[in-house]
């Protein structure tokens, strides 16, 4: 099984829109499994409907709670914590959930052992079906850490229900930026393709990105997304990439196709025939060529 992640050195680049018209595209000639690792604010499931099969809980960390009854309300707690999370009330010290940091301090300082650092549930983690394969997503709690240890948890769960089911291909919708959700989004694919706009912010967040991809050794295609907005940038970030030697993969058209065909939940390349569809017809052709026909160098699942 081959593995594909699409990723972006910001947000609104369209990668999502990118990754639902390839997921339609792919299942249509292989058995496909598919990842949505941006488990802040997951929003493949928009373009595809699925239908959630299953649920499960995401532990993250830990979160310190006083027992009441054993609480001397000595003030030892409160004094310890950094994060100003702790507090009396009527009956004892008591601690806010949403502003422990899991450190511990508190328990290890407390002189009546009244404190213990429990787990909580910082989300949940799901499986859906769709019209183009399994679909395995999350969310995050508000105010809740850990996404890159959640993303790896999607990225396993899809990748086992791949080689048990005989996919050919996972494809991860991954976070946008460079921080830990995406490293953990990018950490052992085959191929990664970076969707870029022509703007400056979107040639100095691609350098970004691009550096993260390198320095996991994951290979790169690029694809210039509203390319006709702005010919003369787009052609810098072709010149750019040819001098380090990562291909331009594609260069789709804006279009308000796209948005109309997102308005009814559809990839544009299912919603409707045109210039959008034929070069992501194209960027997917490209794909293959690289990816499925081992010229990647990558991590056959």
């Amino acid at each position: 099984m081959k593995q594909l992640v699409i990723l972006s050195g910001k947000g609104g680049t369209g990668k999502t829109s990118v990754a639902a018209a390839l997921a339609h595209l792919a299942s249509a000639e292989m058995p496909i499994v598919l990842a949505d690792a941006d488990v802040d604010a997951a929003n493949l499931e928009l373009v595809l409907d699925p239908v959630r099969q299953e649920t499960h809980p995401f532990t993250g960390g830990k979160v310190a709670v006083i027992a009441p009854g054993v609480c001397t309300r000595c003030g030892i707690c409160a004094d310890v914590c950094r994060f100003d999370a702790i507090a009396p009330n009527s009956a004892a010290y008591r601690v806010a959930p949403t502003a422990c940091e899991g450190c511990a301090a508190c328990a290890y300082a407390c002189p009546a052992d009244a404190i213990q650092m429990q787990e909580q549930q910082a989300g949940e983690w799901y499986r859906s079906a769709t019209r183009f394969g399994a679909l395995f997503h999350a969310h995050l709690f508000a105010g809740q850490e850990n996404s890159g240890k959640l993303v790896t948890l999607v990225k396993q769960q899809a990748r086992l229900w791949g080689q048990d089911t005989g996919a050919a291909l996972l494809l991860v919708d991954g976070p946008p930026g460079i921080g830990c959700p995406v490293i953990s989004a990018c950490s052992g694919m085959d191929l990664a393709l970076l969707v870029v706009e022509p703007t400056i912010s979107g040639a100095h967040d691609l350098e970004r990105v691009l550096a993260t991809a390198d320095h996991f050794g994951v290979p790169s295609l690029v694809a210039i997304n509203k390319a006709d907005l702005n010919p003369e940038r787009a052609n810098e970030i072709s010149a750019t990439c040819a001098a380090r030697g990562i291909e331009i993969a594609g260069r789709i058209p804006y279009n308000d196709i796209v948005t109309e065909a997102m308005v009814h939940g559809r990839p544009v390349t299912e919603y409707r025939n045109g210039p959008v569809t034929a070069a992501l017809r194209s960027l997917w052709q490209e794909i293959c060529r690289r990816l499925l026909d081992g010229t990647t160098g990558g991590h056959d699942g």
